[in-house]
């Protein structure tokens, strides 16, 4: 068994009402030096909190954490658990992580899949 970190990531179309949807995950496995973002953002789901909501822009936003985890800019060039403590910062815009919480796996992959499934999809 390996011990995992995660958090959900969250859209918040309207950050002065506090309501917010999942929209992915941030995981991170230092024992198999596993670190990936996923996105699974359903944008029905987004519009019902604010039919004017910018879908395009938390889109966007959300490629560019998948981007950072993949490696690219400043916060990609660091170590992946650096990468990771960066990517789930608090942040109070559009697009941000919430709480990180932990468990143990013997297959990262399955995990990410599963927490998807079950807090996401």
């Amino acid at each position: 068994m390996r011990t995992y970190e995660y958090a959900l990531l969250r859209a918040a179309p309207r950050v002065d009402r506090g309501e917010y949807v999942n929209i992915g995950l941030v995981f991170y496995c230092q024992a198999e030096d596993f670190l990936t973002v996923r996105v699974a953002a359903d944008t029905a789901r987004l519009r019902a909190l604010d039919g004017a909501a910018d879908v395009e822009g938390i889109l966007q936003a959300a490629d560019a954490l998948e981007r950072t985890c993949a490696g690219e800019g400043p916060a990609g060039e660091t170590s992946l658990g650096q990468r990771f403590r960066w990517l789930t910062a608090p942040r109070s815009t559009v697009v941000h992580a919430g709480p990180v919480h932990s468990g143990l796996t013997v297959d990262p992959a399955s995990e990410v899949e599963r927490l998807l499934d079950a807090m996401v999809r």
